[in-house]
């Protein structure tokens, strides 16, 4: 038996030794370069050979990089930003971008806090007095924290640590998140406010949402404008949410009694309209500078990346479904099923496809049905589309105008613990087909246009539409014998005795042109498509 080619893995920015001996361990050949993240042109050059991509915040992976990279599943981002990843592009191209939401949470969270403490009694200031050998005591005067309001922008795995924190200072604290539940924030101990309150209400305002289109500026001069008098602020989130040149002159006016940034609109941040003013604090973008947290994002990727490469597990993609790696074993029969009825549909589809319907009956509707849904697209797609796979394959259905639906039941049609129906409806007409996995762990097709058989699917296969009359067996199978083309196994069905009947059978090898217009020939046979898988 031929052994599978060894898993191959750049590591591209610095990156703890434990990352590259958990890859070694799993049997991936792991390659720590470095210095490649700072050199894109080197960067291509290497990246084609390679599996998988390490990075952190230094390596720029692009649209132009990604098409250098043939090879590449997924790429493993050691911390939780993917800013410098061009997500879209890896998408559209079928690689996992994976990042590690908790690893460093704790760590940014305190940093946070200790520029919130910074900021109160203006420490890095008097430091910087006292060693001058000042002794100004009477000019640093700060402020307590107990029984300010704290107000949390972004309530998420490191904003929550933060309230968390903010609540042990005896601090009210309040929070702005559209996604936040009422059940959460009395979980969590916080109140829940609109961004407009949080402004109006809060002595201290720290930032924890990722950097998008909706949240770029989200403090604006206007949004300054109408927060609290002698606010402070502090950013550990990402450079861009506040607008800084407003933010300097609200520092200017005293609008804003003080601010702490740890991340800047460009980086490295050698200059910056922020820098200078006595009221400002600033890190380089330390937030995630621990030992601990470089410890736990590096064995986080590793072993993220290593589950997936090996074993299909997906943990914490940002542009696919997660699927646990117990998980993963009992959910692959469902997605080779997905993908053969997909499959199978595309292929007899000549009309422009404008959408595509599942519905997932029984124990099927149990599973992780976006991953199975991918899977079914993918197929369906695949005929028209070269290169599309499971993580891109609904953005790809999306770009296209193709209409994707699901529905979930808890009971299932026919004698059968689970079902997963397919529709893929075209211009010209809708073509649907059903079927399940059974105990064997083998798919099965269930149903193809509302006719039920039962059928497990081969590499070669033809579909065959026939009228239910005597003579169409004989003649099929004689055309077949005369062609040396042997049929594996024949699978029959049909809506009432002398109706619409189908012929769904396994061949060992492609039938030719010549033999398959034969086949439509027969009389009985109202059309025949070789279909393979």
């Amino acid at each position: 038996m031929p052994t599978s080619p060894i898993k191959k893995v750049l590591i591209s920015d610095t990156l703890s030794p434990a990352a590259v001996a958990i890859f070694r361990e799993r049997g991936i050949q792991a390659d720590l370069r470095p210095e490649l993240g700072k050199d894109k042109e080197a960067l291509a050059a290497a990246i084609g050979d390679y599996d998988g991509l390490a990075v952190r915040s230094t390596t720029r992976v692009t649209g132009a990089l990604l098409e250098r990279a043939g090879r590449l599943a997924v790429i493993g981002r050691a911390g939780i930003g993917v800013d410098t990843i061009d997500v879209p592009a890896a998408t559209s191209r079928g690689v996992i971008v994976m990042n590690t939401p908790h690893g460093n949470a704790v760590t940014t969270a305190e940093h946070a806090i200790a520029l919130m403490l910074s900021l109160a009694r203006q420490i890095p200031q008097a430091d910087a007095s006292t060693q001058a050998g000042r002794w100004e005591k009477n000019r640093f005067l700060g402020i307590e924290l107990t029984a300010k309001t704290l107000g949390v922008v972004g309530c998420g795995n490191i904003g929550a640590i933060v309230a968390d924190r903010g609540i042990g200072l005896r601090m009210r604290v309040i929070a702005y998140d559209p996604f936040l539940t009422p059940e959460r924030a009395m979980a969590l101990g916080v109140e829940k406010v609109e961004l407009d309150e949080l402004l109006r209400r809060a002595d201290v305002i720290t930032l924890h949402v990722p950097l998008t289109d909706k949240t770029r500026n989200i403090l604006s001069s206007e949004a300054l404008a109408r927060a609290k008098p002698g606010v402070r602020i502090v950013n550990c989130a990402r450079g861009g949410l506040v607008d800084e040149a407003a933010l300097r002159a609200a520092l200017e006016s005293g609008h804003v009694a003080g601010a702490a940034f740890d991340v800047f609109t460009e980086e490295p941040a050698k200059e910056n309209v922020l820098f200078g003013h006595p009221n400002m604090v600033c890190t380089p973008h330390l937030g995630a500078s621990t030992t601990e947290a470089q410890e736990n994002v590096a064995l986080q990727v590793a072993e993220q990346m290593a589950d997936y490469l090996l074993h299909g597990a997906i943990r914490n993609a940002v542009n696919f479904p997660s699927i646990s790696a117990e998980e993963a074993p009992r959910l692959r029969p469902y997605v080779t099923l997905a993908e053969q009825l997909g499959s199978f549909l595309g292929q007899l589809t000549e009309a422009p496809i404008r959408g595509i319907r599942l519905v997932y009956e029984g124990e099927a509707a149990e599973l992780n049905t976006r991953a199975l849904t991918a899977a079914a697209v993918t197929g369906a797609l695949r005929p028209f589309l070269e290169g599309v796979n499971m993580v891109s394959a609904i953005e790809v259905a999306r770009a296209r105008g193709i209409q994707v639906e699901t529905a979930t039941r808890t009971a299932v049609e026919g004698p059968y613990a689970s079902r997963l129906h397919v529709t893929v409806e075209a211009e010209d007409m809708p073509r649907d087909a059903a079927g399940t996995v059974f105990g064997d762990g083998r798919p099965r097709f269930v149903e193809i246009r509302g006719i039920a058989l039962e059928a497990a699917v081969a590499p070669h296969m033809l579909y065959i539409r026939n009228a239910d009359q005597p003579g169409f067996i004989g003649r099929f199978g004689t055309l077949m014998g005369e062609a040396g083309v042997n049929v594996a196994t024949f699978h029959l069905g049909r809506d009432r005795p002398g109706g619409d009947a189908i012929c769904f059978a396994a061949i060992d090898e492609a039938v030719s042109p010549d033999l398959l217009q034969a086949i439509e020939a027969i009389p009985q046979v109202k059309r025949a498509r070789a279909v393979r898988f």
